[in-house]
């Protein structure tokens, strides 16, 4: 059993190796500098003054409709994980989902990818919503075709800690609201099988924010960075940059 499981991993490895060139991107493209600070306890509204190292990045509307909501995102590191926190205006809290691991894109979202190591088609994909429910995924994106991998052991100190608040209503589906926010802890106990991690001073990752809303029955778009056909393309992410 152990030697099949090794030939199994030694061809998706191959596989990988094979069609992960590093990717061409522009010299001007935008970058998020991510300052390092030390650990802290979230609580989901970012009231730890570590946030106070770092400006506010607006993720801007993808449909090309008016902005719905002003949505936003911060980003840190220290030396055990990376810190992000979101926040959004909102009306009404469009989500029914209140398991982990369903399908909450389908709802209120914010979502987080990380591509460590730009050799290897192969990044890591975090939800959540305003409900508190996740979705944790390892993608590997050969040729433009990708489906997630859930996280083995995913418990204790490999597990994103999470915490979100939700101002002006409840945190209930079909709620009125007037805002709701995310607070995350990504270690790096977690996201060790990826390469170039945990970073350093000078370390650049790609990655890419996003956020969907429901409100209405119809979907608005938000990112940081702009992508053509859906938010797995992931030649498009951008660079953040650790200091």
């Amino acid at each position: 059993m152990k030697s099949v499981l090794y030939l199994t991993f030694l061809t998706v490895s191959q596989m990988i190796a094979a069609q992960g060139a590093p990717s061409t991107y522009p010299a001007d493209e935008p970058v998020l500098q991510v300052p390092g600070c030390g650990d802290f306890k979230i609580d989901g509204l970012g009231t730890n003054s570590a946030w106070d190292l770092c400006n506010w990045t607006e993720l801007k509307p993808l449909d090309g409709k008016e902005a719905l909501y002003d949505s936003r995102i911060k980003m840190l590191y220290s030396k055990s994980g990376i810190y992000v926190l979101f926040k959004g205006e909102d009306r009404m809290i469009s989500t029914n989902y209140t398991e982990d691991q369903e399908d909450i894109y389908l709802g209120d979202v914010f979502e987080v990818f990380f591509h460590t190591d730009t050799r290897y088609p192969l990044y890591f994909e975090y939800e959540i919503n305003p409900l508190g429910a996740e979705l944790v995924l390892l993608v590997p994106n050969i040729d433009g075709s990708f489906l997630g991998w859930l996280p083995w052991k995913y418990g204790e100190d490999r597990r994103v800690l999470r915490a979100v608040h939700i101002e002006g209503g409840s945190k209930s589906p079909g709620s009125a609201v007037t805002s709701w926010s995310a607070e995350l802890f990504f270690p790096y106990e977690l996201l060790q099988p990826l390469g170039n991690v945990p970073p350093k001073p000078g370390t650049e990752w790609k990655g890419n924010f996003y956020r969907m809303d429901y409100d209405g029955g119809e979907r608005h778009s938000w990112s940081w960075v702009p992508v053509s056909g859906n938010f797995h393309d992931f030649k498009s992410f951008k660079t953040l940059r650790f200091e």
